[in-house]
């Protein structure tokens, strides 16, 4: 498929190319995207940048090398950057503090945007700022498009459309149940941004921003609620599902649970997407699983602690000084042993159907690279695809399943079907 013609000097720049992520992006890029492509490296220190570019060479001298931009965090740096290229993807985190100049920079070219944030605080304050002007100049924007949260969303468009193709074009998607199951260390970018959330926005902002459906445009106010846990299931975190076992608390559910919830709103009202609406009384709900319920119990109780330490200022300064440094991450050869999971459950909108839908995605490989992965195929689908969109704030299952199949061809893998339950 060719490149869609336009009048930028570079199809695609990934700002922040020397960074963990940044590289395992360009790897991705270098090694996989069209061998045609103009491309470019972004950063601060054209030394490493340079370091970068002959990497590139080195895993696919094939194809043309990615040129250096050295660029600056500041509005006039980004500016003239984002006005270079097509698409731009920043990996440049924590993006509560950094990432502003680059989301301003493109809705204000018309340039397409693609990041690595989990940081739903950040994107909230994004929609308010600059989702208007997005739409005014045609630029595509799609924040939290790694693994932060782009798997669950695009699990959660899977059931819809298997639901849809086996029971029925009009049949709604009522309720979503995934279970994350993940092995891999955290690299020093996510870490730093965990730490320093709650120093870039205020505690309270960032609460709201977390509530159900804060993010959708539109509200839920019918959202489908899952039967009431135990008491020892609220006090543990433990509980067993009939499907997908047994499970305990995630510390991404609601970070995930914020897209697909604005995915939810965006189907609701685009008029490109609506024969692809859930249903009006969806709901989302993620888990992690777990071997046995002390390990279960032990997650769970880690994750209150973390949080504590999140709000707690002199425990985010304690604990900063020992975890790793951002740019930095698992050494290659030891992400090489990481492996990612989600199996998911939907329920169709329809009173006493036994019918689920079933959804199996996983990826064995660096976490990070999968990130890569999300982010080069995400850019490879806006320079290729029709993906019928104005400017806005999207989702990555706005992409569709065009995005799953490229997703797919490189190793994070979809599997699909419906099930019955018992009486």
């Amino acid at each position: 498929m060719s490149l869609k013609k336009h009048d930028r000097e570079y199809d695609v720049v990934v700002f922040g190319a020397t960074g963990y992520t940044g590289k395992f992006t360009a790897q991705h890029i270098a090694t996989s995207l069209p061998t045609d492509l103009k491309w470019a490296v972004a950063g601060r220190s054209r030394v490493k940048l340079e370091q970068v570019a002959a990497q590139c060479r080195e895993w696919n001298p094939d194809r043309r090398p990615p040129s250096v931009e050295v660029c600056a965090l500041t509005d006039n740096d980004l500016s003239a950057l984002a006005r270079k290229t097509f698409v731009l993807i920043t990996t440049v985190g924590p993006y509560a503090r950094h990432g502003e100049a680059a989301v301003k920079a493109c809705a204000s070219a018309g340039t397409h945007y693609l990041d690595a944030t989990g940081e739903v605080p950040f994107v909230s304050r994004m929609i308010a700022r600059y989702a208007s002007q997005a739409s005014s100049t045609g630029a595509i924007m799609i924040p939290q498009i790694g693994i932060e949260s782009a798997p669950s969303d695009l699990v959660t468009y899977s059931l819809a459309s298997t639901l849809r193709s086996s029971l029925g074009n009009a049949t709604k998607l009522r309720d979503v149940t995934v279970s994350l199951r993940i092995k891999g260390a955290p690299s020093g970018g996510t870490l730093s941004t965990v730490l320093t959330l709650f120093e870039a926005i205020p505690v309270r902002e960032a609460l709201t921003a977390f509530k159900p459906f804060a993010l959708s445009p539109i509200p839920n106010p019918h959202p489908a609620h899952p039967p009431s846990p135990s008491l020892l299931s609220r006090f543990t975190g433990v509980f067993r599902h009939p499907i997908l076992g047994l499970q305990t608390t995630s510390i991404a559910d609601r970070t995930d649970g914020a897209l697909v919830e604005r995915t939810w709103g965006l189907f609701q009202t685009l008029p490109s997407r609506k024969d692809q609406a859930y249903g009006p009384n969806f709901s989302f709900k993620q888990y992690m699983r777990t071997k046995n319920f002390l390990s279960g119990l032990t997650i769970h109780v880690s994750l209150m602690v973390f949080a504590l330490v999140m709000v707690t200022p002199f425990l985010r300064s304690f604990v900063a000084k020992y975890v790793t440094p951002p740019g930095e991450g698992a050494p290659l050869e030891e992400a090489k042993k990481d492996e990612i999971e989600y199996r998911a459950v939907g329920t169709p909108d329809e009173e006493g159907s036994k019918k689920r839908a079933y959804c199996r995605a996983w990826y064995n490989g660096p976490n990070y690279y999968l990130t890569g992965i999300l982010l080069g195929e995400a850019a490879a689908t806006l320079l290729e695809d029709d993906v019928d969109l104005p400017g806005g704030v999207y989702t990555a299952a706005c992409l569709g399943q065009g995005f799953i199949d490229r997703l797919d061809r490189h190793g994070f893998r979809f599997e699909n079907k419906i099930i019955d339950v018992a009486e």
